[in-house]
């Protein structure tokens, strides 16, 4: 009976083809040591046994495994979902596979150390490299090139993927102001990541150049989440002098906000503006359309996978930080206060 190929053992190739586990282990890894004669022995043992499936094999000739890895804070968050398809669409064009990794929950308590250790497990002559999307660790201890998407606020030992997050936000706010309104709400994102941080920047900048004094009340604490969006916007309408309009770090926590502001009996935008940031899918999709701040999320997933498979290949990069430009995508989320329609 033939052995199931999925229960093949270097120690069943080592038997087979009559050598040590430890000279098999120097033919998967390309070792120059080893007679041609018992090289070619193995390799062939290798194939016909089906260990060609596994991944260390399949990179013994050409020193590469054509695989990369990507880690996710969570499958489910539609940044992360953006960020997979410009990872997918670059794969397919440079005929590589993929293994993602996700710790499955983005509200769970992410840490430096965790995420190293995730990099060190595809690291370990399982990919060639590895994209990391949101990361809180700001080094990782590998030999295999890494690139991050939308990191924490801490400058990474490795290159990085990032939209021009302050110019975006800056815009989101001139849009507002330019409608009449100068009570704008913002709702910010997770405080450990640059983006969230220089959004914020953003929206201060934005009232300073229209003269407009910041209001601490009008700046909540949100984490990116729908749920924390919608309570960050009762607390805002909650307020003795409440907003014209909410900006949102994103478009989750502006969609969360929409619905606080629906649930409150108020119309959207009659009586509140809303912004968000991102341009998800879901936020044409919304009632009404939201306006927003298209930051090409699939485009950065695509851009950090050429930038890995270019270290992979050994080149250098013209610069370790893409800043991919932002865009106002105006939808029917915002109106101008009354007196003030253009």
């Amino acid at each position: 009976m033939s052995r199931n190929k999925a229960t093949v053992t270097i120690r069943d190739v080592a038997q087979a083809a009559g050598v040590s586990v430890t000279t098999v282990s120097r033919v998967l890894n390309d070792k120059g040591d080893v007679a041609p004669e018992t090289y070619r022995k193995v390799q062939g043992v290798i194939e016909r046994l089906g260990y060609t499936s596994s991944l260390a094999a399949r990179g013994m000739r050409s020193h590469r495994m054509n695989v990369i890895g990507l880690i996710m804070p969570d499958v489910g968050d539609p940044f992360a979902i953006q960020v997979l398809k410009g990872v997918n669409r670059a794969i397919t064009e440079l005929d590589l596979d993929l293994i993602v990794h996700t710790g499955g929950d983005l509200n769970k308590e992410t840490t430096a150390d965790r995420e190293r250790r995730h990099v060190s497990l595809l690291s370990s002559g399982i990919t060639d490299g590895v994209i990391v999307v949101t990361p809180a660790a700001t080094t990782f201890s590998t030999a295999s090139p890494v690139v991050v998407v939308d990191p924490n606020n801490v400058t990474p030992d490795c290159p990085v993927v990032i939209a021009t997050n302050r110019s975006g936000a800056l815009s989101a706010v001139e849009h507002l102001i330019g409608l009449g309104h100068r009570r704008i709400g913002f709702i910010s994102g997770r405080p450990e990541l640059q983006s969230a941080v220089r959004r914020l920047v953003g929206y201060k900048d934005g009232l300073h150049q229209a003269g407009i004094p910041l209001d601490p009340d009008m700046v909540q604490a949100g984490d990116y989440s729908r749920q924390t969006g919608f309570a960050c916007a009762q607390r805002l309408l909650n307020l003795s002098d409440p907003p014209t309009a909410i900006f949102a770090a994103n478009d989750q926590s502006a969609i969360g906000a929409i619905q606080a502001a629906q649930q409150a009996g108020l119309r959207v935008p009659d009586d509140l503006s809303v912004i968000g940031f991102d341009n998800i899918p879901e936020a044409a999709y919304t009632h009404p359309g939201l306006t927003t701040v298209d930051q090409f999320i699939d485009d950065m997933g695509y851009v950090a996978t050429e930038m890995l498979m270019s270290l992979i290949k050994g080149n250098s990069l013209e610069s370790n930080v893409y800043k991919m430009p932002t865009q106002l995508v105006v939808r029917d989320s915002c109106g101008a206060i009354a007196g003030n329609a253009p």
